[in-house]
């Protein structure tokens, strides 16, 4: 018979299948043992699913327990053993508050879920409301685990509804109950009324909302519109609907429309939850811009710049640049000069002022290129959210323009 070490050689790469029929206690053994590398620990802890040996349960416990112990390995014990009640007591006890290995607080949260633990049901909430997907995924298993266990009432009776958080919940466990959410469109906070609109799958009862009486503001009928769109794709009604609500848009000061048209098509279609709905329903309303020619205006700064007596290097893509991530925008250098080449528009800038990006700056502009000096560089797009290095907020014209992540 193979060994474990056999069938998992290196890291992420398990035979799942041959784990999945190895033997139980050797599996157990060698998952309990700290002394084995973690990547082999935790596919050993995925293969005991159904089958862990009882006298192993002590020592698997254990390991859950020790805070020294890799976090990867403790969540997937604590997804293995989810159905041990004698693990509640460590799981509520207040020190575990404490834990600061990424995802073991999560998945302590979904286990005291999972065991029937409703005082978890708020914290619950507060994690199935987070932005990153696999730790939403997280807190609704576990709020799921205390419904199906409840009844939805009791558990929404538990949460109550005073946080934002508190009312995706509501909108999420209402809509699985088979009740109607249209109302949720019209709450203050822009991320319950998102989820609300993601939810919803009858567009006839959408029509009848935005009808006279129906929607209460012009938000949720903004809101109802989007909605609508997402599940027809008729762009010609949303356009009638928004111009029956006289087109309000987010006015920006000092955004003029070649910027904001650029912006709006790049992050409009798909901007965090909680943006001002008026910027999604202008993005689909707004006239399609031209596909960009990138090779284009990439050879026609290579030539101006050339034609200035500079000697750019070829241009690279901010991704390699900074040697990780993309973005977009191109960088080309020129001596101890480097300039920005946007791929939204004939955009460019630098965070340099030396004798070589004046001349290029001059080169540029003459050749139809865009400057964007450090006042409209700065000018903050309100309202539209972009994620941005773990922040979800508005972003100023250069970031949205000359955008990078890794």
């Amino acid at each position: 018979m193979r060994t474990i070490d056999t069938l998992i050689p290196q890291a992420g790469r398990a035979d799942t299948t041959a784990l999945g029929e190895h033997d139980a206690d050797e599996l157990a053994a060698y998952a309990a043992d700290p002394a084995h590398p973690w990547w082999r620990r935790r596919p050993c802890v995925i293969a005991l699913t159904g089958r862990v040996p009882e006298h192993r349960v002590a020592g698997l416990i254990a390991r859950i327990r020790d805070p020294d112990d890799v976090g990867e390995v403790r969540i997937a014990l604590l997804d293995l053993l989810a159905d041990r009640t004698e693990l509640l007591p460590w799981l509520s006890h207040k020190d575990r508050r404490k834990e600061s290995s990424y995802g073991v607080p999560a998945a302590i949260l979904k286990a005291r879920g999972l065991l029937g633990d409703r005082s978890a049901a708020g914290e619950l909430a507060t994690l199935a409301a987070q932005p990153w997907p696999r730790f939403r995924a997280i807190g609704e298993a576990g709020l799921d685990a205390l419904v199906a266990r409840y009844g939805t009432g009791t558990i929404l009776a538990d949460v109550g509804e005073a946080r934002p958080e508190d009312r995706i919940f509501r909108v999420r466990a209402l809509h699985r109950a088979g009740q109607d959410i249209t109302t949720a469109l019209a709450d203050p906070d822009r991320a319950v009324a998102y989820n609300a609109q993601s939810l919803l799958t009858d567009p006839a009862r959408i029509r009848d909302y935005l009808r006279p009486g129906g929607a209460p503001t012009p938000e949720a009928r903004l809101w109802a519109a989007y909605a609508l769109h997402r599940l027809t794709g008729d762009a010609a009604e949303t356009r009638a609907i928004y111009d029956s609500l006289g087109r309000p848009r987010v006015e920006v000061d000092s955004l003029d429309d070649e910027l904001r048209g650029a912006i709006l098509q790049e992050y409009g279609h798909d901007c965090e939850e909680n943006s001002d709905p008026r910027w999604r329903v202008e993005a689909i309303c707004a006239a399609p811009l031209p596909p960009p020619d990138e090779d284009g205006r990439l050879r026609r700064a290579m030539t101006a710049l050339t034609a200035a007596g500079l000697t750019p290097e070829p241009p690279v893509s901010c991704g390699e640049a900074n040697r990780q991530g993309g973005g977009t925008y191109h960088v080309i250098r020129s001596g101890e000069s480097e300039l920005s080449v946007s791929t939204l528009g004939r955009f460019v800038t630098s965070d340099e002022d030396d004798r070589t990006t004046r001349t290029a700056r001059t080169a540029l502009e003459s050749a139809g290129f865009r400057w964007i000096d450090p006042a409209t560089a700065a000018i903050r797009v309100t309202g539209l959210c972009v994620y941005y290095f773990g922040s979800r907020e508005p972003l100023n014209v250069e970031t949205l323009l000359f955008y990078w992540q890794d």
